[in-house]
């Protein structure tokens, strides 16, 4: 092996390192989990003249994720027009999957305690329901569980 061969590879084996160590912390950051949904009451009220009923889920394993999630992001697309919506936007979905509603400036994981839908009165409701956070920094989706519309 000449000279410059083995100067090369002296300068390469701490990049080669710092690379392994780097890939490590990555690959061992634990994944999150999907979001475990769950009906907590039904409640009527009226709003534009009209009678609804709402029906307000909680995410039993909401301190699982990272207030990060829920920062503002002015650096990403509005949510119409507020643009400091959340990095991570809530979704409800039936179980066939139309949409029924979201949230786009949820400011902290404990704010998952507090999401809702509603139907006007009268209407047939889905059986069941589930949200889908989508992390809009990472392209990241969690989708909970079904999860009843009766108590």
């Amino acid at each position: 092996m000449s000279f410059n061969s083995r100067k090369k590879s002296l300068l390469l084996f701490p990049c080669l390192i710092v690379g392994l160590i780097t890939t490590q912390k990555v690959a061992s950051a634990p994944p999150l989990p999907n979001p475990i949904l769950y009906l907590v009451v039904t409640e009527p009220y009226e709003a534009g003249g009209k009678n609804w009923i709402r029906y307000k889920y909680d995410v039993l394993n909401k301190d699982q994720y990272p207030a990060e999630m829920f920062a503002a992001a002015p650096q990403l697309p509005p949510c119409g027009k507020n643009t400091k919506a959340s990095r991570t936007w809530v979704d409800f979905f039936d179980s066939r999957g139309k949409r029924l509603y979201g949230f786009c400036a949820l400011g902290k994981p404990s704010d998952l305690g507090t999401i809702w839908f509603a139907l006007e009165v009268g209407a047939v409701p889905p059986s069941y329901v589930y949200i889908e956070m989508t992390d809009r920094q990472t392209s990241t989706k969690y989708k909970s569980n079904l999860a009843d519309t009766t108590q």
